[in-house]
C-alpha cells in the first residue's frame, strides 16, 4: 500500500520547516490491515498558527487544535479532506463529549495517550524519499500494543477504559462498531467498562448514535452489532423499544422470542442497505403491544401498521432523514403482503405496487425473505416470491398513480368547467381505484364519461365513494392475509 504523494508533502513540509509530523490514527490501522484508509490523519507538535503559515491552504474552524487542507483528486473530480492536529492532551469532559480543557503538548506520547483504542492509537514516521513509499519503509511507533491487538483482533481502549468512556460515551458505541467493521472481538476489561457506564450514552447526542447505528448495519456484522450492543446494556438506551420483544413467545409459526426472531431476520437480511436491514430489524417492534391470546393462541394483529408508526418515532427520535425514515416504514407497513400464487390477482399486485412504490419492490422481498428465515421455521417458499417478482413485471407498465391516468387535472377542469378545487383531486382518486382494479378502463373516453357521472355529486359523495373503493380492497387483502399470517 502506497503513502499518498499529498500526505508525503504535508509531511515533508512540516519537517522541513523544524516540527516532528507523523501519520496516526485508523489510517495507521487500515495500512496494517492491507485496507485501504478512508481517511487520512497527521500529528504535529507545530501549533496550529505555524501549521497555517506552513501550509496557507488549510482552515482552522475550530479549537482543539485541527487543520483541515483540502486535496483536489484529479481522477474524480471530488476532494480528500486530511486532518492535520497538534498534540494534545486534554482533560475535565463534564458534558462528556467535549475536554473543558486542551492543552497543547510537545510530545507525541502525550497525543497517542488520549486516544480510543489502541488500534486507534499508532503512529507512522515516513522514512525515505521513495516516489512510492510503503508502509513497511515507515516506522511504526505503538506505545499501546495496538499490533499485538490487531494480530489477536481485540478492540481495547487505551489506559483505563472508563476514563477513555467518560471522556466521550459514543467510544462505547464506537467500540462495537469498529468490531463490527472489522470482525473483532472487545477485550473484557473493555466490555466491562461499557457495561458498568452503559448509562452515559444517555448524554451523546441522537445525531452522534445515529452515525453510528448506521455503520454498524452498514457493517457485514449488523447482527453482531446489535446483539452485542444488547449484550453491553447500551440498547436499551438507543432503541428501548426493541428490547421489549426479549421474553415474548410467539406461536407454532414461530421457534423464537419477538427479539431473538428480530435480530435474526436481520442476520438473514441480503440486502446491503442500511435501511433495509433496519426495516428488518424493526419490522416486527409493535408485536409486544399488539399481541393477544384467542382460542390459545397468541395473535399479533395490525403490527404491521402500528410497528411502522413506532419506527417513524424511534427514527425521528435519532435524527433520521425524512427519506430514509419513509422508506423504511413503508417496508415495515407492507412486510405483510399476502401473496398466493393461485388467488393473487393482477389488480391486487398493482395495488401493492402502488402502496409500497415501484424502487421498493426489491427491498420488500428481501425484508420477506429475512422474516421467513428468521422465523426457525422453513417457510421462504422460493417460487411464491419468484411468481411475485415476474406478476411485479408484468405489470410494470400499468397505470397505479393519478399521473398514469389518461386523464389529469387540467383536463377534468375543461370537461367540467370548474375551477381548481380538492373536487378535482376526488374524483381522480375515484377514478384510480377503478383502473388499478381494470386497467382496460384507463382510455380517456371512458374516464370523460365517469367524471362527468361522478360531478354529479357533492365532493363528500365523491370522497366517500372514493373511500369505499378503498376500504373494500382492504378489507379483501386482510381476509386473504389473515388465512396465511394472522396467526403468526
Amino acid at each position: 500500500m502506497n503513502i499518498p504523494n499529498y500526505i508525503k508533502n504535508i509531511i515533508e513540509k512540516l519537517e522541513n520547516a523544524g516540527f516532528e509530523a507523523y501519520v496516526v490514527g485508523g489510517c495507521v490501522r487500515d495500512l496494517l490491515m492491507n485496507m485501504i484508509p478512508k481517511d487520512w490523519d497527521v500529528t504535529t507538535n507545530a501549533r496550529p498558527e505555524e501549521i497555517l503559515k506552513i501550509l496557507p491552504d488549510s482552515k482552522y474552524e475550530n479549537n482543539f487544535g485541527t487543520i483541515l487542507m483540502l486535496i483536489k483528486n484529479s481522477q474524480n473530480k471530488t476532494e480528500d479532506v486530511v486532518e492535520i492536529t497538534t498534540y494534545r492532551s486534554e482533560q475535565g469532559y463534564s458534558d462528556r463529549r467535549h475536554p473543558d480543557i486542551v492543552r497543547f503538548e510537545d510530545k507525541l506520547e502525550k497525543d497517542l495517550a488520549r486516544r480510543d483504542f489502541t488500534v486507534n492509537a499508532m503512529a507512522l514516521e515516513l522514512k525515505g524519499k521513495s516516489e512510492k513509499l510503503k508502509i513497511e519503509d515507515c516506522k511504526i511507533i505503538d506505545l499501546f500494543g495496538g499490533e499485538k491487538d490487531l494480530k489477536k483482533k481485540i478492540v481495547r481502549a487505551v489506559g483505563e477504559p472508563e476514563d477513555r468512556f467518560k471522556e466521550d460515551g459514543l467510544r462505547m458505541m464506537r467500540a462495537v462498531r469498529l468490531a463490527c467493521q472489522l470482525n473483532f472481538s472487545i477485550e473484557p476489561k473493555t466490555e466491562r467498562s461499557i457495561i458498568k457506564i452503559a448509562g452515559n450514552i444517555k448524554f451523546i447526542s441522537n445525531e452522534r448514535i445515529r452515525d453510528e447505528l448506521i455503520k454498524i448495519l452498514s457493517s457485514d456484522k449488523a447482527y453482531d452489532g446489535i446483539i452485542m450492543l444488547n449484550k453491553l446494556k447500551l440498547l436499551q438506551y438507543i432503541i428501548p423499544e426493541l428490547e421489549r420483544g426479549v421474553g415474548i413467545d410467539q406461536n407454532r409459526h414461530h421457534i423464537y422470542t419477538v427479539f431473538q426472531h428480530s435480530v435474526l431476520s436481520l442476520k438473514y437480511t441480503s440486502s446491503k442497505d442500511w435501511r433495509v436491514r433496519l426495516a428488518s430489524l424493526l419490522h416486527d417492534i409493535a408485536k409486544p403491544q399488539t399481541k393477544k391470546i384467542i382460542n390459545n393462541i397468541a395473535t399479533f394483529y395490525n403490527h404491521d401498521i402500528v410497528g411502522a408508526k413506532i419506527a417513524k418515532k424511534i427514527m425521528a427520535r435519532l435524527k433520521f432523514a425524512n427519506n430514509d425514515i419513509e422508506k423504511t416504514t413503508i417496508l415495515i407497513k407492507n412486510h405483510m403482503f399476502y401473496y398466493n400464487v393461485d388467488e393473487v390477482t393482477a389488480a391486487s399486485v398493482r395495488r401493492l405496487i402502488a402502496r409500497t412504490g415501484e424502487e421498493n419492490l426489491k427491498d420488500l422481498i428481501d425484508l420477506r425473505v429475512a422474516d421467513r428465515l428468521g422465523s426457525g421455521v422453513p417457510k421462504a417458499k422460493p417460487y411464491k416470491l419468484r411468481h411475485l417478482e415476474y406478476m411485479m413485471k408484468k405489470v410494470k407498465f400499468d397505470a397505479i398513480s393519478v399521473k398514469m391516468l389518461k386523464i389529469n387535472g387540467n383536463d377534468l377542469m375543461k370537461i367540467l368547467k370548474i375551477k381548481p378545487s380538492p373536487k378535482i383531486g376526488a374524483i381522480l382518486d375515484v377514478l384510480l381505484s377503478e383502473v388499478i382494479d381494470n386497467q382496460k378502463l384507463n382510455n380517456k373516453e371512458y374516464l370523460t364519461q365517469r367524471c362527468l357521472e361522478l360531478n354529479k355529486m357533492d365532493l363528500n359523495q365523491i370522497r366517500t365513494q372514493a373511500k369505499e373503493k378503498i376500504e373494500d380492497k382492504k378489507t379483501e387483502d386482510d381476509c386473504e392475509l389473515k388465512k396465511e399470517f394472522y396467526v403468526k
